[in-house]
């Protein structure tokens, strides 16, 4: 259910899926109509504390060790009980950041929930 509401909230902010959703827990998001390779993603959004890996895509064009799309789980978010809500949010987030990759504003206050996020679903009690 996570999965899918993450999809939707992609889907929402212009992203494309491979596949047009999800049935498991992963998102596969083609980036080719953004000016972002999958490896530029993937590091943008380490920088706010979203860990994402670059992948490639179907008829992919660039390397390998570039990409032209990114892979998302959420088993993580899911197993710190994160539901519909946050995965509504997280959506924002990363289309927030991934529209504007170059903007230290967008990018700290990205940071900032997503920290907030993580203290109010610790890993521990």
């Amino acid at each position: 259910e996570n999965a899918q509401v993450l999809a939707k909230a992609l889907q929402k902010y212009g992203f494309r899926l491979v596949s047009g959703g999800t049935d498991n827990h992963l998102l596969l998001v083609d980036l080719t109509n953004m000016d972002l390779t999958g490896k530029e993603a993937e590091e943008t959004l380490d920088k706010v504390g979203i860990t994402v890996n670059k992948n490639t895509i179907p008829y992919e064009t660039r390397s390998p060790f570039v990409t032209s799309g990114i892979r998302i789980g959420t088993p993580a978010v899911t197993t710190r009980k994160m539901g519909a809500a946050e995965m509504r949010k997280i959506g924002k987030i990363i289309a927030d950041v991934l529209k504007n990759p170059d903007n230290a504003d967008v990018q700290a206050e990205a940071r900032r929930q997503v920290t907030a996020m993580c203290q109010q679903f610790p890993l521990y009690q």
